[in-house]
C-alpha cells in the first residue's frame, strides 16, 4: 500500500482497537507520528514512510501476513463455519486482526501444510490452474499399490463423475497391507487424491500434504502449531511462480 490511509484504520487494522478506541487513544495524546502528538486519529498517513508510536513504543506496520501451518485431522479450510472447528479457530487473535484466510484448502480428514495469508493475489497465483503448482502429499493406502498403479497416475484417472485428471505422479515408499506413497499433483479437485485411488479399488487410510511449490512443510511444527513464513521462503515461492 503506497497511498495515505487514515491513522485509526491502520491502528484498527493492526488490532489497537476499534476507531472510537483509538480515537481516545489519540485524545490521550499517546498517539505520535513522526515525532509529532497527534491528537485527530482522521488523519491520512503513509504507514510505509510514517513513524508511529503509541505510548512511546514504534508500531510495526505490515500489509500482509504469511503463515505455515501443520494442519491437524478435525479441522476445516474456512475462516468460519457455524458447525465445525476452521484452522483459523487455532491462531492467536494478533493474526486474526489481519483476517487471513487458507490459500487452497485439504479435506477435514486431512493433515499437513496450509498456507495462511490475507494476501490475496498471492491466493489467486496458488490456485490458478493454468500455473501447475505442484503439490506433494504423503499418503497410507489400504492394499498393495503397483507399478501398474504408477502408470494409471501418469496418464491421468478418469473419477467418478468422468473428468479425466492430469497426469500426475506416484512414488512407491512401501508395499503391503498399507502401502505407502508419495502422490504429486497440479490440481486440487475436491478429495481428489482419494477419488484417483477409488478409481483404481483402493481406499485413502491417511493423507498428508507436505509441500507446495517449493514450499515445504516446517517438520518441526506439531499438528495444529504455526509460524511466519521466513523471508527466504517467500522469496522461494515468488521464484517458484507463486
Amino acid at each position: 500500500m503506497s497511498k495515505s490511509e487514515r491513522l485509526d484504520k491502520i491502528l484498527a487494522n493492526l488490532g489497537y482497537g476499534s476507531r472510537k478506541d483509538i480515537k481516545g487513544l489519540a485524545r490521550a495524546g499517546i498517539v505520535k507520528v513522526n515525532g509529532e502528538t497527534i491528537r485527530d486519529s482522521s488523519i491520512k498517513i503513509n504507514p510505509y514512510t510514517s513513524k508511529i508510536e503509541i505510548d512511546d513504543e514504534i508500531v510495526e506496520y505490515r500489509e500482509f501476513i504469511y503463515l505455515m501451518m501443520n494442519k491437524p485431522k478435525g479441522y476445516i479450510s474456512s475462516t468460519d463455519d457455524f458447525r465445525d472447528k476452521t484452522v483459523i479457530d487455532l491462531i492467536s487473535d494478533e493474526y486474526k486482526v489481519f483476517n487471513p484466510f487458507p490459500v487452497g484448502r485439504l479435506d477435514k480428514d486431512t493433515e499437513g501444510l496450509m498456507i495462511l495469508s490475507n494476501d490475496g493475489q498471492l491466493s489467486h497465483r496458488v490456485l490458478t490452474p493454468k500455473n501447475r503448482i505442484e503439490k506433494l502429499y504423503y499418503a497410507e493406502i489400504e492394499g498393495t499399490v503397483t507399478e501398474e498403479d504408477k502408470l494409471s497416475f501418469q496418464e491421468g484417472i478418469v473419477l467418478d463423475d468422468g473428468y479425466k485428471t492430469l497426469p500426475s505422479k506416484l512414488d512407491i515408499l512401501t508395499v503391503g497391507h498399507i502401502s505407502k506413497v508419495y502422490v504429486t499433483i497440479e490440481e486440487g479437485k475436491f478429495h481428489q487424491i482419494k477419488r484417483m485411488f477409488l478409481a483404481l479399488g483402493k481406499r485413502v487410510a491417511y493423507l498428508k500434504r507436505i509441500a507446495i511449490g517449493g514450499l515445504k512443510l516446517d517438520e518441526s511444527l506439531e499438528l495444529g502449531e504455526y509460524r511466519e513464513l521466513t523471508q527466504e521462503e517467500i522469496i522461494l515461492l515468488e521464484k517458484k511462480g507463486l
